[in-house]
Formats: structure tokens, sequence, C-alpha cells
């Protein structure tokens, strides 16, 4: 392992990787060594993100799914543990953001949609990839969050919800973990980004005046660089 390459030999699984802010972080664990398995619904997306690693020197392999299909993520440890022994680092990033109405007004099947991919997508990749994730030396598990989970906004309250519940099945899985494991989780708040969820929610807003997917990637890498408690909650400051 070189300082350039920091996660060389060290596998890492990212979720929503097509686009955005998973895209950029796949990219960015690969440019530091890391082979990254790069998962999302869109396979000709994932593979213009696969060929931008390797064209940059780095290493990734495409694994399109739907999170929400029965068995799908079970089908994908398996897989992918078929094939390497541990997984070093967990990037819970896919999301659905539900239309912005009130309480009253919430889209049922939307909101189960969003429960799907948020909540219950997330629960099944931890019980799927740990046993995975507890073969490494140290393995990390980041779930990328929102102020809304935290801080209810009115007509935010489908997405919300889901987020808020999916950070408590992160923190608790980090307290369950953190003596039996080396496995640490990071719970990161991106903020203002320049992503296609943000533009769907902000359909006015100029997108050159929030930051870029890759300000997000960065601080992702370098806080899996360090030491840090567990669980951790940070913020992503505008660059």
């Amino acid at each position: 392992m070189s300082d350039a390459r920091p996660f060389e030999g060290q596998l890492a699984l990212v979720t929503g990787a097509s686009r955005g802010i998973g895209a950029a972080t796949a990219q960015s664990l690969a440019a530091r060594g890391a082979h990254v398995i790069l998962t999302g619904r869109d396979t000709k997306a994932l593979e213009g993100v696969e060929d931008a690693i390797h064209q940059a020197g780095g290493s990734a392999s495409i694994a399109p799914l739907e999170l929400t299909e029965p068995d799908a993520i079970a089908r994908l440890a398996t897989a992918i543990s078929g094939r390497w022994e541990a997984l070093d680092i967990l990037v819970i990033n896919a999301a659905q953001l539900p239309q912005l109405t009130s309480v009253q007004d919430i889209d049922l099947k939307a909101f189960n949609r969003a429960i799907g991919t948020n909540v219950l997508a997330t629960q099944a990749l931890l019980t799927c990839f740990t046993p995975m994730l507890k073969k490494a030396k140290r393995a990390s598990v980041v779930g990328l969050t929102t102020s809304v989970a935290t801080k209810p906004r009115a007509y935010w309250s489908a997405y919300g919800a889901t987020k808020a519940a999916q950070e408590v099945l992160l923190d608790c899985y980090a307290q369950e973990m953190k003596n039996i494991s080396a496995i640490r989780v990071a719970i990161v708040n991106p903020g203002a980004t320049r992503t296609a969820m943000r533009a769907k929610a902000y359909p006015g807003e100029n997108p050159a005046s929030v930051k870029a997917p890759e300000v997000v990637a960065e601080a992702i890498a370098e806080a899996l660089l360090g030491d840090f408690p567990s669980p951790n909650h940070f913020d992503v400051n505008p660059s």
C-alpha cells in the first residue's frame, strides 16, 4: 500500500453508483487503489462510470440490480463472496425521493418505493454483507443522509421519515458492531450538492450555486483514511 493508493487491495461496494455522489465516490475510492463494485439500475450509466475508472488507471466491476427486488441483495452478496473474501468499504448511497407534498397528500406507492430503497434495502445490505465486513481488517460502512432526517421540514415528510429510519438502523448497527468487530459506521450529510435528486427537489436552482459531487466524494474518502468514532455523524461543508 502506498500513500498515493492507500486502499490498494481493498474491496468497496457503492450503491447508486451510476451518477452523482455515488459515481464520484466510486471514482475517488478507485483512484486511491480500491477495486470498486458499482451497483445501480442503469446499466449503461454504470458502464460509463466503470470506463472512466479504468481510463484513470483504477479497477471496477459493475453489478446492475434493483435493490428492492426480492432477494436481489442476497444474490449480490452470494456472487461477491464467491469471488472475494472480505468487503472493506460499503457505501449506501442509493436513495428514492418521493414527491414533496403535505403529509395527508403523500402518494403511498411512491412512499413505499422510498421505504424499500432507503430503509429496507439498507437493512438487507447490512444483513447480507456483515459476514464479509467482519472479515476485513478495518471495515467501514458509509450511509448518505439528509438534514431533513433530523430537522423535519414541511412537505419533506415522506423522504425525511425514510432517511430518519435509515439513520436509526445505521446508528444501532454501529453500536451493535462496536465491541464485536472492526466495523465502523459513518453517517454523512452531503448538504446541497449538484445531483439529479437536488434538481428534482429544487427545479429553479442554478446548479452552479451548489457544490459538485466530487467534493462530497473526496470528503468521504479522506474520512475513511483516518480514525473516527463509530457511529460518526458529519456534514460536508460547501466548497
